[in-house]
């Protein structure tokens, strides 16, 4: 039995699970408690990273007792404590590393800096036993790539955003049209009244052999639509979104095709392998809808975890954690890692969109 305790706090989620995995069994969440911060961030239009790493100061210890609590463990009964130790909002990393090295360290206990996106990238192991290797389509609010999961720790970047992640395009589409936070909901719900076909958007990228996404000019357009109509009614709110979620998932699934086609290439004696779609952003309907299409088309399996595990959550944390320590992944240098805010999954290809002073961006 390995019993895992872990802590998110890369963005605007306090949260803590407690993950157990006994032998041969399925792995088992005994807990997973996620304080949301939305209330707090709505007045601004997304998320202020000073208040965010605040909340998560206040509320911490309170959701890691809860989690205890919850399982009805202690933290002798804890094997291990994993953090997400990036990418992500410096100032919540910090609380949620520093937490996590002080408690492992006051238990005496093995500690494992967790990288946010092998958390969404193992997710589908914990929920649905996948084996490797599969594609995983990460679509969050600060993250657009198709990853190739090839085992744990093995990750290769086949397409990025060089510009918006798309969970950030629809943030921003819904705060111009003057929709409530968050934005992803409130665009969708919105374009559930509209029509698709009143506005021909472009699709960014579509047709490209270049591989990776791009939205800030489907976002531009949106801006430039709304000004030449304004002032906008209800109804022209609803048609702007319909025309946008319609060309997301029109570039959604051009991208998303040239990388099924060459996972076939690469591995042509897999039967039916799975496309992963993680990240808020995969909780939309017409996007879902349209890359299951997709991919029963091309033959593949598509798997989406339940939204409690796609959006940000310490279970997967843990889990990711659970997967290192079976790999033989432990780092005993744990205790001196520094929170990153840039930290890129694929550490092989080079950064498509260049590298600053925090590291490479993509």
């Amino acid at each position: 039995m390995i019993r895992v305790l872990g802590i998110e706090t890369s963005c605007d989620e306090t949260a803590a699970s407690i993950v157990a995995l006994d032998g041969a069994s399925a792995p088992k969440i005994l807990s997973n408690v996620v304080l949301s911060q939305i209330a707090e961030h709505a007045a601004f239009g997304g998320v202020v990273p000073e208040i965010a790493a605040r909340a998560h100061v206040e509320a911490l210890d309170g959701i890691v007792e809860a989690a205890l609590t919850d399982s009805d463990m202690s933290l002798d009964d804890i094997d291990a404590i994993a953090a997400t130790a990036g990418p992500g909002l410096v100032g919540g990393l910090i609380v949620g590393l520093m937490t996590a090295k002080a408690i492992a360290a006051a238990a005496g206990k093995p500690l494992l800096a967790i990288n946010h996106l092998e958390g969404h990238a193992l997710t589908a192991r914990l929920t649905d036993g996948l084996t490797f290797p599969y594609l995983l389509l990460l679509v969050s609010g600060g993250h657009t790539q198709i990853v190739r999961v090839a085992g744990v720790g093995d990750y290769q970047r086949w397409a990025t955003t060089i510009d918006d992640a798309l969970g950030e395009a629809f943030d921003k589409t819904a705060k111009m049209l003057g929709l409530p936070y968050p934005g992803g909901p409130n665009v969708e719900k919105a374009a559930a009244k509209g029509d698709p076909a009143r506005f021909a958007f472009p699709r960014p990228m579509k047709g490209s052999p270049q591989p990776d996404f791009s939205f800030s000019g489907l976002k531009t357009a949106v801006r430039q639509t709304a000004q030449a109509i304004a002032p906008l009614t209800e109804q022209d709110v609803a048609d702007i979104c319909a025309s946008f979620q319609t060309a997301v998932a029109d570039a959604l699934a051009d991208r998303v095709s040239r990388a099924l086609s060459r996972f076939r290439a690469e591995f042509p004696h897999e039967e039916r392998p799975a496309l992963v779609v993680a990240g808020g952003v995969a909780a939309n309907r017409m996007i879902k809808t349209t890359l299951e299409g997709l991919c029963d088309k091309a033959g593949f399996r598509f798997v989406a975890p339940p939204l409690k595990l796609c959006t940000d959550n310490a279970a997967m944390i843990a889990w990711a954690g659970i997967e290192r320590l079976q790999a033989g992944l432990k780092d005993e240098n744990a205790f001196d890692f520094v929170p990153r805010s840039r930290w890129p999954l694929d550490i092989v290809s080079t950064p498509v969109v260049g590298a600053g002073r925090r590291g490479a961006k993509a």
